[in-house]
C-alpha cells in the first residue's frame, strides 16, 4: 500500500518507518529542509531505542522516502497520515493551524479518493474541520479518519509493531476496509482493531491519557500523605498495585509527569469541557499538583541547608522527562534547575540523550558533564530527576570519594533507603522516610 505521512516529528517518523517495516511504500513530507535533507541522507532526527535499525533499513531499501513537496508525497498515496503538531494556545486549547492549513492545501491537489488520518492528538471535532478544510477546494471523494496514536516514548516501537488495540474512528464502510487491511499485519495476535465514530475516536486518546495523568497525580498524593503520616509509598504502591483492578503499572510516586502529551492532553480536555459549560474538577486537580510536585524536593533542600542555596554546588542526574528518550519538554528537571538558580546555586548535569536539546533551550546557565561521575566533583549534593537505568546501581564509593556532602536528593526513587543510609549517605527521596545515617558520617 502507498502511503503519504505529513510531518516528520517523533510521531510521523515512527508511524512511517513502522509502516515501510510491513512491506508498505512510505513518502515522508516535511517542510523543513534541513530535515528532510538529513533524513534522506539516513541521519535520524530523535531517539528513540529501536527505531534507527528500521529506519536506515527501509531508506536503504527504499520503502522509505521524504520530500519538502506535499504535491509529489500524496501523488500516489492511498492514504494520508496527517502527523503535525498541535501545540497548546495561550488558552490551553489545541492549535490546530498546522492541520487545518495542509487540509487545505490538500484540497487543492487531491485528484482521487484519499482516506486522510489524523494521526495526531486532536480535539473532538477536528475530522469535521478537517473534512471541510478540504470540501471547500476540492470536487473529489475522500474520507476523514481519527487514528489516535498510542506511542510511549522509549518503547514506541514495539508499542506501534504490537499494540495493545488500534483505534479507528470512521463513517466510511469504504475507509474502514482500507484502514483495516492496512493494520491487520500489526493485531495478528489477537489484539483489537476497534472502530468507533470519529468523535468517539478523538475523545478516546484523551481520555486515556488524561486517567493515566491522573493515576500518577494520584500516586504522588499518596506519597506526599506517607511523608506526613511515616508511612511508607513503596509497599502501599505494592499493596494496591496486587489488586487487578488498579494494576502495577503508573504508580511509581516522584516529582511530577511531563513529556510531550500528558501535560498538553490534559489541558486540551479541560479546554474542550470548558467550551461545552462542564467542570472537569479532577483534571484541574491534576493540573495544580503536578506543577507543584515538579518542586517538590525544593523544600527538602532547602531545609537541610538552612535556607541559603547561594554559591551551593549541585550535581544533577536526568534532564529528559523520563528514560530512554531525548525529549524534554515539560521535564521535571528544568523546573528544577531554574528553581536552583534562583537561590543562587551552580549545577552540573549529565543525561545519557537530553544534554544538546537542554543546551538548545538555556544555554550555558549550566554545566554539561561528559559522565554522570563529573558532575559530583566538589558537589555539595546530588539531586536525580530522571530514573535512567545506568543511575539504578551506579559506584557508590566513587561518589563517596567525589562528592564534597555525602547527600542525595532523589526524585525518583532509585535507591532503597536503608542501604542508602548503611552507606553513611543522607538520603532524601519522595513518599518515604528520610535516610540519615546513623554513624552520622556525612558532612552538613
Amino acid at each position: 500500500m502507498k502511503i503519504a505521512v505529513v510531518g516528520t516529528g517523533y510521531v510521523g517518523l515512527v508511524t512511517g518507518t513502522c509502516f515501510a517495516e510491513t512491506g508498505n511504500d512510505v513518502t515522508c513530507v516535511d517542510i523543513d529542509k534541513s530535515k528532510v535533507d538529513k533524513l534522506s541522507n539516513g541521519q535520524i532526527t530523535i531517539y528513540e531505542p529501536g527505531l534507527e535499525k528500521l529506519f536506515i533499513r527501509n531508506l536503504r531499501e527504499e520503502r522509505l522516502r521524504f520530500t519538502t513537496s506535499l504535491e509529489e508525497g500524496i501523488k500516489d498515496a492511498a492514504i494520508i497520515f496527517l502527523a503535525l503538531p498541535t501545540p497548546p494556545g495561550e488558552d490551553g486549547s489545541a492549535d490546530l493551524k498546522y492541520i487545518l492549513g495542509v487540509a487545505d492545501h490538500l484540497g487543492k491537489i487531491m485528484t482521487d479518493y484519499k482516506v486522510i488520518v489524523d494521526k495526531s492528538t486532536v480535539p473532538v471535532g477536528t475530522a469535521e474541520k478537517v473534512h471541510a478544510a478540504i470540501s471547500k477546494n476540492s470536487k473529489t471523494e475522500f474520507d476523514v479518519v481519527s487514528n489516535p496514536e498510542f506511542l510511549r516514548e522509549g518503547v514506541a516501537v514495539e508499542d506501534f509493531m504490537k499494540p495493545d488495540r488500534v483505534v479507528i474512528g470512521a463513517s466510511s464502510e469504504r475507509a474502514r476496509k482500507v484502514m483495516g487491511d492496512l493494520y491487520n499485519p500489526f493485531v495478528r495476535q489477537g489484539n483489537p482493531i476497534i472502530f468507533m465514530d470519529e468523535r468517539s475516536a478523538e475523545l478516546t486518546k484523551y481520555a486515556a491519557n488524561s486517567f493515566l495523568a491522573t493515576k500518577i497525580t494520584f500516586m504522588n498524593e499518596v506519597a506526599l500523605l506517607c511523608e506526613k503520616l511515616g508511612a511508607d509509598v513503596d509497599m502501599v504502591r505494592r499493596g494496591i498495585g496486587s489488586d487487578e483492578r488498579i494494576g502495577k503499572r503508573f504508580l511509581f510516586p516522584g516529582i511530577g509527569y511531563g513529556g510531550s502529551c500528558f501535560p498538553k492532553d490534559v489541558q486540551a480536555l479541560v479546554k474542550s469541557s470548558e467550551e461545552v459549560n462542564y467542570e472537569f474538577k479532577i483534571l484541574n486537580a491534576v493540573m495544580d499538583i503536578n506543577e507543584k510536585q515538579k518542586l517538590h524536593l525544593m523544600p527538602k533542600i532547602k531545609n537541610y541547608f538552612n535556607g541559603d542555596l547561594k554559591g551551593k554546588k549541585f550535581a544533577l542526574w536526568g534532564l529528559a522527562f523520563k528514560p530512554n528518550t531525548d525529549d524534554i519538554r515539560e521535564a521535571p528537571a528544568l523546573y528544577m534547575i531554574d528553581a536552583l538558580i534562583a537561590e543562587g546555586a551552580t549545577i552540573s548535569v549529565f543525561d545519557p540523550e537530553a544534554m544538546a536539546n537542554v543546551k538548545g533551550v538555556i544555554g550555558d546557565k549550566v554545566h554539561y558533564a561528559e559522565n554522570q561521575y563529573e558532575t559530583l566533583e566538589s558537589a555539595d549534593a546530588l539531586i536525580i530527576a530522571t530514573e535512567w537505568n545506568e543511575f539504578r546501581t551506579p559506584n557508590f564509593l566513587r561518589m563517596v570519594t567525589t562528592l564534597k556532602n555525602k547527600v542525595i536528593f532523589d526524585g525518583r526513587n532509585l535507591f532503597d533507603v536503608n542501604a542508602i543510609k548503611e552507606l553513611g549517605f543522607y538520603y532524601e527521596s519522595v513518599g518515604r522516610a528520610s535516610g540519615v545515617p546513623t554513624n552520622g558520617n556525612y558532612k552538613k
